[in-house]
């Protein structure tokens, strides 16, 4: 394969396509300015630069896909591997552009690092475990967990909404669905907090955490197995269900199962964290949504929720960056040739405010219907978990706004602080304020879903 392309001071993106002159200098990116903000220099780049050769903050470099039409095309180009293997670099770069550890843990056999035909027989298993039917029964014990989250801090009159309710939620109901039992689940709190920290824990905490996840997931997997009944009871848990699914009579391995278990918590988890952070901070710096929302579902109604959750992930989305993708062969992206080995980033930040695609795309407009955003991927690769991160998003900010109806932010939002890293994008923390209230639950937003 040939090596990546070497970018000079001079041209940022060699053998780009003519682009309009540019106005000002090409922006600074992955600065603490640029993470609290990004979205102007994505507009930058989709107007002047829409797939640029960019040295990322590991040291590897990446083309960038800034815009609406070529993130879609290369989201579904099959001509871009998920595999590493296929990444021209060094051995040592290819270890920066994956989950810290995954290989030393040998999680590696999962969706997000796979193509056809292992890619489709795995994500056929798992569709088989993880059906939409089974995230619509788990709804009653999300709203559940939701509840005795907010309970802990309603009578305090103030919170840190990250770390006590938007991190907390999609851990334990990932833990409850999967199986993990109730004593083990705070061993896993502590693993996801330290994953979740991009760097900002002690030197190799993400690794270590991943090791030991996948240590413990392999151990529960096995007991499982071993355990497991001829028939599925009611309620059966999802471990359980991946190892009883079969395609064609072939079933996945301890070890698949496994890489399956840790990357629905690993990916699961974060996202969910993130559009609860980013879609509350959102509701709450924009007042004239969130009253149109709060009065939608004072009357009862559930459309406003819906499509006002998608709004949110395509406003300000938990995914910043999609996973990584490398070229297989030579191939052409919005009239810029990509080298065979060449590593490849699809902003979905960027391509879901591209005017070209989207009315006033920097505007929240809740009751938007022309709304195909990117937030949980495109083709084959898109989001297994979407439906449970959905179900997760609309009873969390629902029942906020329902039980914390003078919900304030407590701090000036330039002084929030967003975590560091490549693909996701989250608060660290998110300060509120609100008048105390007691733990009844009569006026708890109940759960109805519309995924």
């Amino acid at each position: 394969m040939t090596q990546p392309h070497q970018p000079t001071p001079d041209d940022p993106t060699p053998g780009a396509p003519a682009e309009a002159p540019a106005r000002g200098p090409a922006p600074d990116l992955f600065t603490w300015e640029f993470a609290a903000d990004p979205y102007p220099a994505y507009a930058w780049l989709r107007e002047h630069a829409p797939v640029r050769w960019t040295k990322l903050p590991s040291g590897v470099d990446a083309w960038l896909v800034t815009r609406y039409a070529d993130a879609k095309q290369a989201l579904a180009d099959q001509r871009l591997s998920k595999n590493p293997a296929h990444h021209a670099e060094t051995a040592q770069a290819k270890g920066k552009t994956g989950i810290p550890g995954e290989r030393k843990a040998d999680l590696m056999t999962h969706l997000l690092n796979i193509d056809p035909p292992d890619h489709t027989r795995l994500r056929r298993l798992v569709s088989k475990a993880f059906t939409p039917r089974r995230v619509a029964e788990f709804a009653g014990r999300v709203q559940e967990l939701t509840d005795e989250l907010i309970d802990r801090f309603a009578g305090k009159g103030s919170a840190d909404l990250i770390h006590e309710f938007a991190f907390p939620l999609p851990i334990y109901a990932i833990c409850d669905l999967l199986g993990v039992p109730r004593e083990d689940q705070d061993d896993f709190r502590d693993w996801a907090g330290m994953m979740i920290r991009h760097g900002g824990g002690p030197r190799g905490g993400v690794a270590r955490s991943v090791k030991k996840m996948r240590g413990y997931l392999a151990d529960l997997i096995h007991r499982k197995r071993q355990a497991l009944p001829a028939e599925p009871a009611p309620g059966e848990d999802l471990i359980s269900a991946l190892i009883r699914a079969s395609d064609h009579g072939e079933h996945l391995t301890e070890n698949e199962a496994a890489a399956m278990a840790f990357i629905l918590l690993f990916a699961g988890f974060e996202t969910t964290v993130n559009l609860i952070g980013n879609g509350t901070y959102a509701l709450l710096t924009h007042p004239g949504e969130r009253r149109r929302l709060e009065l939608s579902l004072a009357a009862g109604e559930t459309g406003l929720l819906q499509t006002g959750v998608e709004e949110l992930l395509r406003y300000d989305g938990p995914v910043e960056l999609a996973t990584w993708r490398y070229a297989t062969e030579p191939l052409s992206i919005g009239g810029q040739d990509i080298a065979a080995g060449d590593p490849v980033l699809v902003v979905l930040a960027a391509a879901d405010r591209d005017p070209e695609r989207f009315a006033d795309p920097d505007l929240l407009d809740l009751g938007r219907r022309d709304n195909q955003h990117l937030g949980y991927g495109h083709g084959i690769h898109y989001c297994v978990g979407a439906p449970l991160a959905r179900l997760e998003g609309q009873t969390a900010l629902a029942t906020l706004l329902t039980r914390l109806p003078d919900l304030a932010l407590a701090a000036d939002p330039a002084e929030l602080r967003w975590r560091g890293g490549l693909i996701m994008r989250g608060l660290r923390t998110l300060p509120v304020e609100f008048t105390p209230v007691g733990p009844s639950r009569e006026n708890t937003y109940d759960g109805r879903s519309t995924m």
